[in-house]
């Protein structure tokens, strides 16, 4: 029985891993096996909510190794350092525990085919003192890091009479997330009155948005992003645009023209890289992104028996431009990589890609949701925002469920989750 090796869990991964499982897995025509470096899966777009602690991971998240269980899939924790494609195995470090005693030895794993699904990292453009000072949003792991310490600060404002002690948070990046995270975080801090902190309110907080381009949003259409920008502001969210910065302080970050914005907790989301080690395994064609270039159907341009999609896939589109790193873009890759293993097992023709933009949404929070319909499907974008806005933004997430979980085991992990925020607390405390 030949071997499918899928290596990175995140939204198209686990996405895959469950089409295959249901389909070549149970005809028993392939092992299917998922590698991640993390035992729990969380839908990256949703990581910004985590890190204000609006949703758990208990509740919210996939185990992977439950997972496994249900669709008979194999399941690895490790974090892969190496690719032999002459003999068609990767190596993944030792794994040990917080305390740093050994879990799991190095392994090496064999494949027939293997996809790349590991996503992106966040890129600080090699500037000054991020990596020391600044939180990154790029994992359920770096989520709850921040998590941890907005607790630890709204506790000390909290504990601070004088009402001009404010917490300040500065977040460059103006993209969704960036945009997303402030609204979740001055909605936070109005309910951390309600949880032991009567002092504390989004009045004691002072957000900032750093944007070096000329507006927030700058992947979205003009509309869209003056509509949040708006909003942003109406919430007393400060919205610095063409504000570059040149380096991270231990009490703020520079600018360029040498103004310092402080800052209690700094977040930095300003883009997003396929991470250092692909190109350092010197084996793929990559781009500046360090993305691994691929041909139209998704195979990696070196082997055409190893695929790649996500964050970390280079697809050149016909107009030049590269396809963005999308959750849609996932979703939409994982489709074809699916398609394309399970047709080389019936000795079907492979299909070829093509990004379809079916627009985007930005929530901010219970304020306000905003974004466009249809995308390229259209000469224009069709604008929603309000209550359409938030329940199209809704959809999506439950389709990833469903893609995840099958109809009805997704509906009822669904309904779970209603139930959870209906009893349960609104801002996670731990």
């Amino acid at each position: 029985m030949q071997k499918i090796v899928i290596v990175g869990g995140g939204a198209g991964g686990l996405e895959l891993v469950s089409r295959l499982s249901k389909t070549l897995g149970k005809q028993k025509l392939a092992e299917i096996v998922l590698i991640d470096r993390h035992p729990t899966h969380v839908w990256k777009p949703l990581l910004h909510e985590v890190a204000a602690g609006v949703i758990d991971k208990n509740s919210d998240g996939v185990d992977y190794r439950i997972h496994a269980a249900r669709l008979k899939y194999q399941f690895q924790l490790g974090c892969m350092s190496h690719i032999n494609p002459t003999e068609k195995s990767i190596k993944l470090d030792a794994h040990f525990d917080e305390n740093g005693a050994l879990l799991l030895p190095e392994r090496t794993v064999t494949y027939d085919y293997l996809v790349l699904a590991i996503g992106s990292v966040s890129n600080d453009f090699g500037t000054p003192g991020v990596s020391e000072h600044c939180y990154f949003l790029d994992s359920l792991v770096q989520a709850e890091r921040f998590h941890k310490a907005l607790l630890n600060q709204l506790l000390r404002i909290n504990q601070q009479i004088d009402d001009a002690k404010n917490l300040k948070v500065a977040i460059v990046g103006g993209g969704a997330t960036g945009t997303e995270l402030a609204a979740q975080l001055h909605h936070v801090a109005n309910l951390a009155r309600s949880y032991g902190m009567p002092q504390m309110s989004a009045d004691r907080l002072k957000i900032s948005i750093i944007e070096a381009g000329e507006r927030i949003l700058p992947a979205l259409p003009e509309r869209i992003a003056n509509s949040a920008r708006g909003a942003l502001r109406k919430l007393g969210i400060d919205v610095l645009e063409e504000t570059r910065v040149a380096s991270a302080e231990d009490n703020g970050f520079m600018t360029s023209e040498n103004t310092l914005i402080e800052a209690d907790l700094m977040v930095w989301a300003a883009g997003v890289k396929a991470p250092d080690f692909i190109q350092e395994l010197g084996i793929f064609e990559t781009n500046r992104a360090q993305q691994i270039l691929v041909t139209q159907q998704l195979a990696s341009t070196v082997d055409n028996d190893i695929y790649v999609l996500g964050d970390c896939c280079g697809f050149k589109q016909l107009d030049g431009t590269w396809v963005p790193p999308r959750a849609q873009s996932a979703h939409q890759m994982a489709t074809v990589v699916g398609t394309n293993l399970i047709n080389t097992f019936k000795e079907k023709p492979l299909k070829s890609y093509k990004y379809t933009d079916y627009g985007s949404l930005v929530h901010l929070s219970k304020y306000s949701t905003v974004g466009s319909l249809m995308g390229s499907l259209s000469n224009s974008s069709m604008f929603i925002e309000g209550r359409l806005a938030r329940l199209v933004y809704i959809s999506l997430y439950n389709m990833h469920q469903f893609a995840v979980h099958g109809w009805f085991k997704g509906i009822l992990v669904l309904l779970s989750r209603k139930v959870s925020n209906l009893v349960g607390t609104k801002l996670k405390l731990h």
